[in-house]
């Protein structure tokens, strides 16, 4: 079915407008999936006629102009994240790489909001912290503020699920995997430069914090348990795993942020959810790049 003819597929005008509106709210499916297909060809701008109807007392046309609306939104963030990946080195802002990652899945987040909040939480942290103190006191005073004040955890409960692994998520529920409370963890010790790297073992991720002084490897997700490297060494041996060359090693921020989508797909293959699983395989193959 051809809404419009073919001369006037360009810019549409008021007319052909409404008859769209009318369209997309109709109770057939097959209706509204040729009038959705017949807007979306006409690109992004038909986001700015399209937003009045957001706020329409029809909740049919209400809610589907708004995922139309976000459909735009969203493959301009996959555009955004894509050009992130392909334009930076092997290291890089990972927190704002995880960010726009989070915007695929989120659109409409306010990434300078997030951005905000860890800027609070490690303003907050340098009120309390002596920077030139010992290395177990300046790690407790932050894991009593992420894991008693602020109360994030490891999310053992729902461990799999997909907002465990997307750091507005987690900022907002206080709660995520392995590699997203460290992502949180690399990112204050950033802002109060202290010598912190993500280790990436196999089935977990730690941060190590390293200086002339000291070298403990934290596990975030156990609320910040300080382990050594033989305690490391003894938790490969338990999923039967040797040591490697590379295991104890700091993880640059692609190869990190690699890890994040390769968890997310294998999730996202778990719940058969084919236009992620589509998403995420591109994005690996830029991140490999």
């Amino acid at each position: 079915m051809n809404l419009l003819p073919a001369k006037t597929q360009g810019k549409l005008d008021e007319k052909q407008r409404k008859a769209l509106v009318t369209l997309l709210a109709d109770d057939d499916l097959a209706v509204y999936q040729t009038v959705r297909r017949q807007i979306l060809s006409h690109g992004a701008a038909t986001t700015e006629w399209l937003r009045e109807h957001t706020l329409s007392s029809d909740p049919v046309l209400r809610r589907r102009a708004r995922e139309i609306i976000n459909h735009f939104i969203q493959q301009h963030a996959d555009t955004q994240f894509l050009a992130f990946c392909l334009n930076q080195g092997e290291d890089f802002d990972i927190e704002q790489g995880a960010l726009l990652l989070a915007r695929t899945q989120y659109p409409e987040i306010n990434i300078e909001a997030y951005t905000a909040l860890l800027d609070s939480f490690s303003g907050e942290l340098r009120e309390r912290l002596d920077l030139n103190g010992e290395p177990e006191q300046i790690l407790a005073t932050i894991n009593d503020y992420l894991f008693d004040d602020l109360k994030f955890s490891g999310n053992e409960k729902n461990y799999y699920q997909p907002e465990n692994s997307y750091l507005n998520c987690v900022l907002d529920r206080r709660t995520g995997n392995p590699l997203s409370l460290c992502l949180i963890y690399l990112s204050l010790a950033r802002r109060l430069k202290l010598p912190m790297t993500g280790i990436g073992l196999p089935t977990h991720f730690l941060c190590r914090y390293q200086n002339s002084r000291a070298e403990h490897y934290v596990d975030v997700f156990n609320r910040g348990k300080l382990l050594t490297k033989t305690d490391c060494i003894k938790y490969l041996m338990r999923i039967n795993r040797r040591l490697e060359e590379g295991h104890l090693a700091p993880v640059s921020s692609r190869r990190t942020l690699q890890r994040v989508c390769a968890n997310l797909l294998q999730i996202y293959t778990q719940l058969k959810a084919k236009p992620e699983i589509e998403r995420f395989q591109r994005y690996l193959v830029t991140l490999a790049k």
